[in-house]
């Protein structure tokens, strides 16, 4: 311990009680095998941690993966929220083109379908939007259902997720997704 910090904390000690070791260790009192460093001394020391790096890497491993499948799973769902929220956005620019293309559902459907077409249940075999997995409703809206007045075109898109590895409490094994898009037509 430095001088200084032992006269701030300990000043009724005298220097010489600071600099002398608590207890003394002299060479004749240990066997030269068992000195401080020595091959001996370092296999004692061994000996008595041997396996707590398997016990604490079997302990930590649960953990470990635990966070690897939340991670995963997190990340799963964001990737569908965005798609979805994507596939809303086509489906509701393809809508607003024009008042008779506000109420087509069928190719608003097509357009939503493309968009998420790199999702695990939808693929290339869903070719409708009326059930589950995916649902997709169009509308024309206007007066005061419509945000400024006029004319617009509402697409709502729900995705039902697969199931994946459910964290109870955390996040759920399946996730319905529903995002609406309101755009102004065109005409």
């Amino acid at each position: 311990m430095p001088l200084w910090i032992a006269r701030v904390f300990f000043p009724s000690t005298n220097a010489t009680e600071l600099r002398e070791p608590l207890t003394p260790r002299s060479p004749a009192a240990t066997p030269a095998e068992a000195q401080p460093g020595s091959a001996v001394a370092k296999r004692r020391r061994r000996k008595g941690r041997r396996g707590s790096s398997l016990i604490e890497f079997c302990l930590i491993f649960p953990w470990y993966i635990f966070l690897f499948i939340g991670v995963f799973d997190f990340g799963f769902f964001i990737y569908s929220l965005m798609a979805t929220e994507s596939a809303a956005r086509v489906a509701a620019i393809y809508c607003s083109a024009s008042s008779s293309a506000a109420s087509d559902a069928t190719t608003a459907c097509g357009y939503a379908l493309d968009q998420l077409r790199g999702m695990p249940n939808v693929g290339t075999s869903l070719s409708t939007c009326t059930g589950s997995p995916l649902t997709v409703t169009s509308a024309l809206v206007s007066g005061a259902a419509s945000p400024d007045g006029l004319n617009a075109a509402s697409v709502t898109v729900t995705y039902v997720t697969p199931q994946l590895i459910p964290i109870p409490g955390v996040l759920p094994g399946q996730l319905t997704i529903t995002r609406t898009v309101v755009m102004r037509t065109k005409s």
